[in-house]
């Protein structure tokens, strides 16, 4: 069965929780993301520890941000772990975008993070993004793309804007993905599973509704159905409009 796309967000206190996480939901999800917290408490040895044996794509998600040559020598350095994705901020602009492609390679998607999803328009206001979130979200997705970003992260609420904005050849990584019933945390933009892939959405970053669960690969194996489900009608509804 192919696993779903899912990245699950391994925020765990300790290298041994995130590597048992990882291998509970593996069965089920394409990916694991690992996140700054994690690395810099464990280094590299993190990401062998989470991929395992299963070689599951790992998500590094640093969100760097800082000048061009900064940026492209963490690149460079973290593209020895082989890491599926990599994270860098689309407000660090198209230099700075530019040089973590680059240096990257090929092997390493890189993808621009918009809007974080825990920012509300008031917050937006109060650091200068007056408007709508969807109007900053749109720019900067743009730019990014421009600057050969081959995958954007936007919240689910404006995955649909985005996905108009910059056609079908660029990955869409989704956060702020929450089930029906479930807590929204700190995130701000929030929509279903199921809203966000029927919305355009490639990959969603879920981390608290799977690891917070008494059985992480239990909800991971839910969540992963009913995604399955959302697909096949999605390939029914094409091939109709097709005919």
């Amino acid at each position: 069965m192919t696993p779903a796309p899912i990245a699950v967000a391994l925020d765990a206190p300790d290298l041994e929780t995130a590597a048992r996480w990882a291998s509970l939901v593996t069965p089920h999800v394409s990916t694991v993301k690992v996140g700054l917290e994690l690395y810099l408490r464990y280094g590299p040895d993190v990401i062998a520890s989470v991929r395992g044996a299963s070689g599951v794509q790992v998500f590094l998600d640093l969100k760097l941000h800082d000048i061009p040559n900064t940026v492209a020598g963490a690149a460079r350095a973290v593209t020895r772990l082989k890491p599926s994705i990599l994270t860098v901020h689309a407000s660090g602009g198209s230099a700075m975008i530019r040089a973590a492609v680059d240096a990257a390679g090929p092997q390493t998607q890189i993808a621009a993070v918009t809007v974080l999803t825990s920012l509300s328009e008031a917050d937006l206001a109060a650091i200068g993004l007056e408007g709508r979130p969807d109007d900053s979200v749109r720019r900067l997705a743009a730019l990014a793309v421009g600057a050969g970003a081959q995958a954007l992260v936007c919240s689910p609420r404006e995955v649909a804007a985005v996905r108009a904005e910059v056609g079908p050849g660029i990955t869409l990584i989704t956060p702020g993905v929450r089930p029906v019933g479930a807590d929204t945390q700190d995130q701000a933009r929030v929509a279903t599973p199921e809203d966000a892939l029927l919305d355009g959405a490639d990959l969603l970053v879920i981390g608290r509704p799977i690891t917070g669960s008494p059985d992480p690969g239990a909800a991971a194996a839910t969540i992963a159905a009913a995604l399955r489900k959302v697909d096949v009608s999605r390939s029914a509804g094409d091939a109709s409009r097709a005919r």
